[in-house]
């Protein structure tokens, strides 16, 4: 399966570098309080967090316990102007145009020491300006791709035909200021806009990044209430919050520390958790298991996948020899105890190749070399 990525946007001073290095718990991102301290993308492998592993290594009785990972990529601060370059918005841009999901960092907190690259804090504001950036960048993407194949119809290319019409009037939402994400497009449009790669129609999940004294009840906080009113009515997407700096003050303490930390705040939870499994199932990615005395072992897959695909994810020779999976769901060999007593009780099952892995699948594979 090839790999996906996250990528952390914002303006500058919004706490993203700052929000990366929790999320690596590196120092791998400089994080500073001027613009544009983040100039070449930072990428880090990201440990998805899954109380299921705990569970599974006590059932398997390994010592090894392997995570499912992502890629996230902390890209430098956007300003208005970065469609036309401000800012060395078109390198920015690009580097957004690769990620597969956008985390939008906005900006919630009041401190008169950090400047605000806009003055003074409204994170409304701050988000219609990172997406009327994407959205102009679009524009001019779009208006390109549609030159091109209207020159293509006039051979009667019937593909050439369809994208005609459909960059038309994409070309005319797009002027509307309205994010590709919200146009209303048939299933074959759909698989056509995918095709456009177009930087408004990426999934986008909101970290609201607020003080420290907001985290036991964020929402009194004006600022996060206006985020999740205006994410609400126009891109029917989530938000997290987050305090990058409390993330990054956890990065140094030990987990019963941290614990102890997080419950002083009134927290029982770190909020870059909630932001790595927010990310992970925005790109459309789940976990299947396997568990035996070697290891326990969580593996990515995409939502919809086959069998013999997510052999695969482990080896190519796997999906090319499939016979057959050996599977019990998570929920029934906890219940359970045991593969033995799974099998016993009729829940463990043997599933051919048309079979789509569920999240939570525990799995053993037969193949053949």
């Amino acid at each position: 399966m090839a790999k996906t990525q996250a990528g952390i946007v914002g303006l500058p001073n919004v706490g993203k570098s700052t929000l990366f290095n929790a999320l690596t718990r590196s120092r791998k991102a400089e994080a500073a309080n001027y613009p544009f301290c983040t100039i070449e993308p930072n990428v880090g492998v990201v440990l998805v967090p899954d109380e299921r592993l705990q569970k599974l290594q006590a059932i398997a009785g390994t010592k090894v316990v392997i995570p499912a990972t992502i890629d996230i990529v902390d890209i430098a601060g956007l300003v208005a102007g970065a469609s036309k370059g401000e800012g060395k918005g078109n390198d920015f841009l690009s580097n957004i145009r690769e990620c597969d999901a956008i985390v939008h960092v906005v900006r919630c907190f009041d401190n008169d020491d950090i400047v605000h690259s806009m003055g003074k804090v409204d994170p409304v504001r701050d988000i219609g300006v990172i997406e009327t950036e994407l959205i102009l960048a679009d524009i001019q993407s779009a208006e390109q791709q549609l030159e091109r194949n209207q020159k293509k119809v006039r051979s009667q290319d019937k593909d050439a035909i369809a994208n005609v019409e459909l960059l038309t009037r994409l070309v005319k939402h797009l002027n509307e200021n309205q994010p590709a994400s919200s146009m209303e497009v048939s299933d074959d449009e759909r698989v056509r806009l995918k095709a456009y790669n177009l930087l408004s129609s990426k999934k986008v999940l909101f970290a609201c990044n607020v003080a420290e004294g907001d985290l036991a009840d964020p929402s009194k906080n004006p600022h996060v209430a206006a985020v999740a009113a205006l994410i609400g009515q126009r891109h029917g997407c989530e938000h997290v919050v987050i305090c990058a700096q409390v993330e990054a003050e956890l990065c140094d303490l030990s987990p019963a520390e941290a614990t102890e930390f997080l419950q002083s705040l009134g927290v029982t939870d770190s909020g870059v958790s909630s932001l790595i499994r927010g990310a992970y199932h925005l790109l459309g990615l789940a976990t299947y298991f396997t568990a035996g005395e070697k290891e326990v072992r969580a593996w990515t897959f995409r939502s919809g996948m086959t069998a013999p695909q997510c052999a695969g994810v482990i080896h190519t020779d796997f999906e090319k020899g499939f016979v057959k999976a050996e599977v019990v769901s998570y929920e029934d060999l906890v219940k359970n105890g045991s593969v033995a007593a799974a099998r016993d009780a009729g829940r463990y099952r043997l599933e051919g190749k048309s079979y789509l892995f569920k999240d939570g699948d525990v799995a053993l594979f037969r193949f053949t070399d």
